[in-house]
């Protein structure tokens, strides 16, 4: 049997522990204060997007090609946070899900989205097994699907606009514009030029955005310059890793991107990316 001083100590440690937990809630809600943050994690040559809105919801688009995306999750995530609201996979490619099975091993997820492409990599069988033991949802994303994220923020599908089953993983690409209020950013995973253009014709007056994550790393195989013409964006994120074999991005993307005096961000240069959105303004 505990000693009274035992007991008490146990409990004046439980009532510190709480009290602690809540302070750092109340001081993350503070500094939230009707903020989205949208962090593109350097992770090296690959993609994961980290999305959290002013009631904390949080989303991770892609994770990157291996665990490193634990360790910038960690620089945006509370360290009590142990929950993800949703995953997202762009497309099923190494450098966008190779992370995707430590994540689910490491924090609580209620929901997994994806394009539908079909994959038979190792990579792919790791992640569907994670997903499958944690038992959680997954659902297929298409055209027209919204993802309401709350406090007026929502993720739209502008593409595939059918059944992506039997595609080529990057023209499978889900393209995703997020928008708070008068912001908007368009995530286009590895969509190719052919993707862009067939974009251009089904949603030229929805495509203006403030933020555009290029498409794959800055390869020469995507942006145009009608994609940039339409999109006009402020600024272009590029998520690409220091001295990459592919030599990404491309010089030819960035003079198009120079040309529209479209300010390039990369995070081989900047390290993770980090913008915030009250639904007015973006703050860099």
């Amino acid at each position: 049997m505990l000693n009274s001083k035992t007991a008490i100590k146990r409990i004046l440690l439980g009532f510190f522990l709480i009290t602690t937990i809540f302070v750092w809630y109340g001081v993350l809600a503070e500094e939230r204060n009707g903020l989205m943050t949208v962090a593109f994690l350097d992770i090296g040559q690959g993609d994961a997007i980290f999305i959290e809105t002013p009631s904390g919801k949080q989303v991770l688009i892609d994770a990157g090609p291996n665990k490193k995306v634990l360790r910038e999750l960690s620089k945006q995530m509370q360290f009590y946070d142990r929950s993800i609201d949703i995953l997202i996979e762009s497309h099923p490619d190494l450098d966008h899900i190779g992370g995707f099975p430590a994540v689910l091993k490491s924090y609580e997820v209620d929901f997994v989205f994806s394009s539908g492409v079909n994959c038979e990599k190792t990579i792919c069988e790791e992640f569907e097994k994670e997903i499958l033991a944690e038992g959680i949802e997954e659902q297929i994303l298409t055209r027209g699907n919204i993802l309401d994220l709350g406090d007026g923020i929502y993720l739209e599908v502008l593409f595939p606009d059918r059944d992506a089953f039997g595609f080529e993983t990057n023209m499978a690409s889900l393209v995703l514009k997020l928008i708070y209020g008068e912001t908007s950013f368009l995530l286009t995973g590895d969509s190719p030029k052919s993707i862009e253009e067939y974009l251009i014709s089904l949603d030229a007056d929805n495509l203006d955005v403030d933020i555009l994550k290029l498409g794959h790393h800055g390869s020469h195989t995507s942006t145009s310059e009608a994609f940039i013409g339409f999109t006009n964006p402020e600024k272009a994120i590029i998520s690409v890793g220091k001295n990459n074999r592919y030599k990404h991005p491309h010089p030819d993307v960035l003079d198009i991107l120079n040309k529209f005096g479209v300010e390039v961000l990369r995070t081989d240069q900047e390290g993770t990316i980090i913008i915030k959105s009250n639904g007015e303004d973006l703050i860099f």
